[in-house]
């Protein structure tokens, strides 16, 4: 009987443990990606503020476009700021919550065609990402 009990243990713990598993071998990580507001809640540092220290990096500069996001573990405000005069990019980073400006680099035409090619691919790998954790929730 005790052995019976323990072999039906077993495999009632191995099926409930099989979708972890199953995330785990295909390297998706069960920690979901924070949402936009999510990430604004964290922040101590306004857009407004987060773009007037970015733009001391690149005087005379327009803002082209602004994202909040986490990387490499630190939330960060990104800007893209366009000056008159050349077709580069500057792209400074402020930290989040201190102000501190994180890095600042300059990106060439050849630089934004390489980095928006680069992210059309990760949105494609994440759209089919999405589909299939839908295929997978209507199987269920």
């Amino acid at each position: 009987m005790k052995r019976k009990l323990l072999a039906y243990t077993l495999i009632l713990a191995g099926a409930l443990a099989t979708p972890g598993l199953n995330r785990a071998l295909a390297g998706e990580s069960s920690k979901k990606e924070p949402t936009p507001t999510e990430l604004l809640a964290q922040a101590k540092i306004t857009e407004d503020q987060a773009g007037k220290i970015a733009l001391t990096k690149a005087p005379g500069g327009v803002i082209q476009s602004k994202e909040l996001e986490e990387e490499k573990g630190r939330l960060i405000w990104s800007f893209d700021i366009a000056t008159s005069g050349t077709k580069n990019i500057t792209e400074v980073q402020v930290d989040a919550k201190t102000g501190d400006v994180v890095a600042v680099d300059v990106e060439t035409p050849k630089d934004q065609a390489k980095e928006s090619k680069e992210d059309k691919k990760k949105d494609k790998g994440k759209g089919k990402k999405e589909k299939d954790d839908d295929d997978e929730k209507e199987s269920k």
